[in-house]
């Protein structure tokens, strides 16, 4: 199989990952719940993560690094925080349903900043023109997961201190594929899943903390166990119940590899294999392809349709022939409605550090004997 598909999940891992995994099953017990050697190891090797994570993303205090169980879980962490019934909130034209969603249930008053894909200085305009209507919290990806967008998130940042507004940045496809640095951001929070990017196991992810967060569950934590409340102070303020510890051990080796081969190095190779994958599709009759020409504001992702031909039904027939990628709306109708595609959706092919030029090359030829020569 030719896999395709890393926006949603990195399938192929460092081996060390699942090795990893697979020892802390029979070797770790739970971090905070015994002076044993099982549960102290336990807690070494979640300290090991944060602080791998921490390194990565330049964040000053691993214990601002919170686990949860993907972005997704983050991001209502981050949001009910900050967000209340009626709170205005700014978001960009390209969010996916795990920050809307949420926003949506809170009726939070929403307002979208919009502007044409792969136009950074459209998007950053967009983010000014709403934030000085007046904005209570805003909420950015800063790598779209449909069009590998890149957005401004330096520049939208620096707009949000200056008008004091909370920034969350939802890190899901940026995190271990495009550089981030978290304290210059000065973001409230950012979330990411440890399952792309970060070359973990699915049921991982992180949360970086600029600001106190509210629990979002509430349970035991091994500490302050007297106390009713949640514990004050992070990690264990959002940490309530078990740890998946096993997680935790293949995401410290998945953040290890990130850190090993280079943030750049990686976004400098999957930036190359799509701009392969879109000069060879551009080449096809018939087929649109969603792809900047500038390669610098785009990341591993790339969407495509083909005119005549139903984007789920073509992306089974792909399938059934050994290529795995995604097509309808992944999650996200506001990107597609921002970009025309929401009637359609579109075919999505995303790279990891383990595609190659001679897959790209194999997907191309395997899409043409379907009748797109």
């Amino acid at each position: 199989m030719i896999y395709l598909d890393s926006a949603a999940t990195t399938m192929q891992k460092p081996a060390a990952v699942a090795a990893s995994t697979a020892w802390a099953v029979n070797h770790l017990a739970s971090p905070g719940r015994g002076g044993h050697r099982p549960a102290m190891a336990a807690a070494e090797k979640a300290f090991a993560c944060r602080e791998a994570a921490a390194r990565l993303f330049h964040v000053n205090d691993p214990e601002r690094v919170v686990f949860t169980f993907n972005a997704t879980h983050g991001l209502n962490i981050a949001i009910k925080t900050l967000a209340r019934p009626g709170s205005r909130v700014v978001v960009s034209g390209y969010e996916h349903n795990a920050v809307t969603r949420p926003l949506h249930a809170l009726e939070a008053s929403v307002r979208v900043a919009r502007g044409p894909v792969f136009d950074q200085e459209a998007a950053l305009e967009a983010f000014r023109r709403e934030l000085d209507r007046g904005a209570d919290l805003a909420v950015c990806n800063h790598v779209s997961n449909v069009f590998g967008f890149i957005q401004p998130i330096e520049e939208i940042a620096a707009l949000c201190r200056e008008r004091e507004t909370p920034l969350i940045v939802d890190a899901s496809q940026s995190a271990g594929c495009v550089p981030l640095d978290f304290e210059s951001l000065g973001a409230a929070f950012i979330a990411m899943p440890g399952h792309k990017g970060l070359y973990g196991p699915q049921g991982t992810g992180l949360l970086l903390c600029g600001t106190d967060p509210a629990p979002l569950l509430e349970g035991g934590t091994g500490s302050e166990s007297r106390r009713q409340a949640m514990p004050d102070f992070l990690p264990d303020r959002l940490e309530a119940g078990t740890h998946n510890v096993a997680g935790i051990a293949g995401l410290t080796e998945g953040l290890r590899f990130v850190e090993r081969r280079g943030v750049e190095r990686i976004a400098a190779q999957e930036a190359r294999l799509i701009r392969r994958m879109g000069k060879g599709l551009r080449a096809m009759p018939g087929v649109e392809v969603f792809q900047s020409r500038e390669g610098e504001v785009q990341a591993g992702v790339l969407s495509f349709r083909i005119k005549g031909r139903d984007c789920e039904e073509l992306g089974e027939e792909l399938g059934r022939r050994g290529i795995a990628l995604r097509a309808g709306l992944h999650c996200a109708p506001l990107a597609h409605e921002t970009v025309g595609t929401l009637e359609t959706g579109t075919l999505r092919a995303s790279v990891s550090a383990f595609n190659t030029e001679g897959e790209i090359d194999k997907f191309l030829q395997t899409l043409r004997k379907l009748g797109h020569s």
